[in-house]
C-alpha cells in the first residue's frame, strides 16, 4: 500500500504547476549600492530545482546578462534548487533610465519568465 501511495504522489507532484515568485525592495533601487532580491521556485509547495537565466532589458531593446554577486559569472542555465538570492550593484549610467528585469527559469520542459520594471535613481 505505501508503494502505491508514494508512486501517487510522485504523480500528483509531476503535474503540479510551477510556481516562480520574486521578492524585491521595490522599482526604484538606488545606484551604486546593493539591491538585494530573491526568487523562488516551487512545484506542489516544494522546492524545485531549475535552471536560472537573469537578464536586464534596456528601452532600446539590449539584453545583458547579470553576473553573480561581485563575480564575473553570468547568471545562464544556473542551477538553482528552491531559492535564489543575490544582488545588482546599479551603476551610475542607469540613474533615471527604465530598465527590466527578465528572468528565465526552466524547470524539466517548462519555461517560466518573470518580468520585473526598475528604474533606477540617485
Amino acid at each position: 500500500m505505501k508503494v502505491i501511495a508514494a508512486g501517487l504522489a510522485t504523480a500528483a507532484l509531476a503535474v503540479a504547476p510551477v510556481k516562480a515568485t520574486l521578492s524585491a525592495p521595490g522599482h526604484a533601487p538606488k545606484i551604486r549600492t546593493k539591491w538585494h532580491y530573491t526568487l523562488r521556485v516551487t512545484q506542489g509547495g516544494k522546492p524545485a530545482a531549475a535552471k536560472l537565466t537573469a537578464q536586464i532589458v534596456d528601452p532600446i531593446g539590449g539584453v545583458h546578462l547579470l553576473q553573480f554577486g561581485s563575480t564575473t559569472r553570468n547568471i545562464k542555465n544556473f542551477p538553482i534548487e528552491g531559492v535564489f538570492r543575490d544582488y545588482i550593484i546599479w551603476p551610475s549610467d542607469s540613474d533615471g533610465i527604465g530598465l527590466t528585469l527578465r528572468f528565465t527559469i526552466r524547470t524539466g520542459a517548462k519555461t517560466t519568465t518573470l518580468k520585473y520594471h526598475v528604474t533606477p535613481h540617485s
